[in-house]
């Protein structure tokens, strides 16, 4: 039987029942207040119907001011309990971990849905967002924390902290946006001290089998390979983490800077020792042949995002047929409503060159 398909424990008391992790995909499908809505319900529940290990949601924000695009889920507010535990008990009644992602869109926040200036590490003119003082830095850090006390009163199993993409936590990892002279700005310790202090207070918080991960990005946005790899290490030998996803758009390419060319962006970060955290990648995995490569590379886990938006049950199917070929590029808006996309999610996906038949 393919690794793919064996089990893995996240934690000492939590394990999933395959390597496949639904990715944190934007759909635009969720209520304008950021509840539930049934479209979100149902396109989420379909892939833990579909065999995925762990379902994970999209990106949920953990402050009003932190919302990064419409429809998007939230986790900022009591109000959005009833339809977070509608949605882990459904997920977990097949079988599949219930992740939600926390987030929080920082200065990439339009001021159109915001209803205000954006908000960033230190002012920022290109993106009209003002420097955050010290009490908003330690409220946020709150605030995160207080999301995923929710999440888990919710019944998720755990959570994962998007330090990814350009987003506020990576926006205090990165020097080009971080120029703060606190305790939060300055060498790599002092801009990763939000994202630490986020998971110690979810550790002090949360059940010690609550499961945690940070989904980090090694470059763009204003990041360095070098430093992503030494905060990377650091998140892994301190343990505090339970798994550790690195989102690198494509996990076959080589890094961006040309000293660290010669091996892929992925060998950057299988090579570290993880001790007992776990490691996987998200980045044009789409087919089974892919999977099996990048899970052969020595990571634990596998992240599927276009993949399982084609094909919610893209796992059953493989395991079912070891020939399995997914469909391929473009595909009709009848394939996609009945993969569970909305006309919402539809709409969202216009965006994605040759992925829609005209």
């Amino acid at each position: 039987m393919s690794q793919l398909f064996s089990a893995l424990k996240l934690n000492p008391t939590t394990e999933m029942k395959n390597r496949f992790m639904l990715a944190p995909l934007t759909n635009c499908q969720s209520n304008d207040d950021g509840t539930m809505s049934e479209e979100e319900f149902h396109w989420l529940t379909m892939r833990a119907k579909g065999g995925f290990g762990l379902t994970m949601t999209c990106a949920s924000h953990v402050q009003e001011i932190g919302r990064g695009f419409p429809g998007q889920m939230g986790i900022f507010s009591d109000t959005h309990l009833p339809g977070l535990t509608r949605l882990a008990t459904e997920i977990k009644s097949h079988g599949s971990l219930s992740i939600i992602q926390l987030h929080h869109a920082g200065m990439r926040a339009p001021e159109v849905l915001i209803g205000e200036r954006s908000i960033c590490p230190s002012d920022n003119k290109d993106e009209n967002a003002r420097g955050m003082t010290l009490e908003e830095v330690y409220q946020l850090r709150d605030d995160f924390v207080q999301s995923a006390i929710r999440a888990e009163k919710a019944g998720f199993d755990g959570v994962e902290l998007h330090g990814a993409h350009g987003y506020i936590l990576c926006q205090f990892l990165s020097s080009e946006t971080n120029h703060r002279t606190d305790q939060y700005g300055g060498n790599l310790e002092n801009r990763g001290r939000l994202l630490k202090e986020i998971i110690q207070g979810i550790r002090t918080y949360c059940s010690s089998d609550f499961i945690l991960g940070v989904r980090l990005s090694p470059e763009r946005f204003g990041l360095q390979l070098s430093e992503i790899k030494e905060f990377a290490q650091t998140l892994m030998t301190e343990e505090n983490i339970d798994f550790l996803d690195m989102s690198l758009w494509d996990v076959f390419k080589e890094p961006n800077e040309k000293e660290f060319q010669g091996k892929t962006l992925l060998a950057h970060f299988t090579e570290l020792n993880r001790g007992n955290v776990k490691l996987g990648a998200a980045g044009k995995i789409t087919n089974p042949s892919e999977a099996e490569i990048i899970i052969s590379q020595g990571v634990d886990w596998i992240m599927l995002g276009r993949a399982a938006i084609l094909q919610h049950n893209f796992p059953n199917l493989y395991f079912a047929n070891p020939d399995f070929i997914p469909v391929q590029t473009p595909v009709s808006k009848d394939h996609l409503r009945n993969e569970g996309l909305s006309d919402k999610f539809l709409e969202y996906m216009n965006r994605w060159d040759g992925f829609i038949l005209d």
